[in-house]
């Protein structure tokens, strides 16, 4: 898989790493004690996680990124890492801490940040200059979202993806996979055990459906 080299005033000092973690870390914690329904574990997402579901991502092609609760940054770094030189990579979060965070720890003319349900994705990806994304990844926990909000997240990612785009969504139960069914042509499904706790992970797949000949 070909990398976009990231630029050097993004790129953390060797120095700076153990402090950036302890400064995501305890974040992350105090964030998970005032939301726990918002945050899907207590323990961020692990570098193995992280690689698993970027692996597949056609760095080369894509143009917009979106990622739904970014939190502090576990899979917004990575992307910027990969993404390519003149793509976007838009942010949805609800929560304005985690916001504030991102905005204040990276410095990134291609990361666009926005406060907002990922339910509007559709208006967030306009305003942004964009039609359409590439990619859709999330994290967020819909197992505990209430009644008719996972559907409508999906449903509106649906719409939102290119034609051959796809939802990548990781997530500690199989419980996406009924939101996912009726909506996306293929669904690819896995365990990345090396996470902890395992973690379930979804390459959902939008393909064109080809109109039949009455």
């Amino acid at each position: 898989m070909a990398s976009i080299p990231l630029k050097k005033k993004n790129r953390a000092q060797p120095g700076k790493r153990s402090t950036t973690f302890l400064g995501q870390w305890s974040m992350f914690l105090r964030q998970f004690i005032k939301h726990p329904g918002m945050i899907g574990s207590v323990i961020p997402s692990s570098q193995m996680l992280v690689d698993s579901m970027l692996e597949g991502v056609d760095w080369q092609r894509t143009r917009l990124f979106v990622e739904y609760g970014p939190g502090v940054g576990t899979f917004t770094r990575p992307i910027l890492d990969r993404l390519h030189p003149d793509a976007t990579l838009l942010a949805i979060d609800l929560n304005l801490d985690f916001v504030a965070y991102l905005e204040a720890e990276i410095a990134d003319p291609r990361l666009r940040i926005v406060h907002g349900s990922a339910a509007d994705v559709r208006r967030f990806i306009k305003e942004s200059g964009y039609a359409q994304a590439d990619y859709v990844l999330s994290g967020i926990p819909f197992s505990t979202l209430p009644d008719g909000v996972g559907e409508a997240i999906c449903a509106e990612t649906r719409s939102v993806l290119k034609d051959g785009g796809a939802f990548l969504v990781y997530q500690y139960s199989g419980y996406m996979r009924r939101l996912l069914s009726p909506l996306f042509e293929e669904i690819r499904e896995r365990v990345e055990w090396r996470n902890i706790p395992p973690c379930r992970m979804f390459v959902a797949m939008k393909r064109q459906i080809l109109a039949q000949a009455a």
